[in-house]
């Protein structure tokens, strides 16, 4: 009788084992640092239906479901990037390093908070720098699954053109999952996802003075 991940990926007892097998075989090959398989994923687990999905609103969990689905997807042997649209090019977050460790791509391309930037001009252009790299990582085929973290920030702004944003998104390589978070996503790009999930802020420590804290926030 096939246990319950067996019924979710579709897949015969005999094709599990061939992949458990190559699976521990890629274990076998690795050194002794936490490194992401560096070849295409040959397919550990077939994928049904390749998916956009924007994790959005005003509650806390944005960048952290992003997370999860990353480390779930690199438990499948996925190779996966992240292109940061606010993050500054110096943080060097928790999730900054987990990547390092696992051998993730992740790139930091903003300049901080924007709401709080007094050269707009300049965050303008890197948010035209980090869409260019983001396509170029979406075109390549390279990845399964690229994350594009707090795009929605400067699609709301006005500085990326959210017309282009689904074009490149639908016309993109099949195979490739793509996961995009930040508030207010754009009415389109709601309509365009597969996936749409609001954060709905209940309760949250800042209202009692806790700030945000190492390992739990960043």
């Amino acid at each position: 009788m096939p246990d319950e991940e067996q019924l979710l990926d579709d897949e015969t007892p005999e094709e599990h084992a061939r992949a458990a097998q190559r699976f521990a075989q890629s274990l076998e090959t690795k050194t002794d640092a936490v490194m992401q398989p560096p070849a295409q994923w040959q397919g550990l687990f077939r994928k049904r239906h390749p998916l956009v999905v924007v994790y959005t609103g005003n509650g806390k969990g944005k960048t952290t479901s992003a997370l999860g689905v990353t480390m779930r997807a690199w438990g499948r042997g996925w190779k996966i990037c992240w292109l940061q649209f606010i993050k500054s090019k110096t943080s060097h977050y928790g999730e900054t390093r987990a990547a390092e460790a696992m051998g993730i791509e992740m790139i930091p391309l903003g300049d901080g908070f924007t709401w709080l930037s007094k050269d707009i001009d300049k965050d303008i252009a890197l948010a035209h720098e980090c869409w260019a790299l983001a396509k170029e990582k979406i075109y390549s085929e390279q990845f399964d699954l690229v994350v594009l973290d707090e795009i929605t920030y400067p699609i709301t702004y006005g500085w990326l053109d959210v017309d282009e944003v689904i074009e490149v998104l639908r016309d993109r390589p099949a195979n490739i999952h793509v996961v995009m978070t930040g508030r207010d996503a754009h009415p389109r790009l709601v309509e365009f996802a597969d996936l749409v999930t609001e954060m709905t802020e209940i309760k949250h420590p800042f209202q009692s003075g806790i700030k945000a804290q190492p390992g739990i926030d960043f």
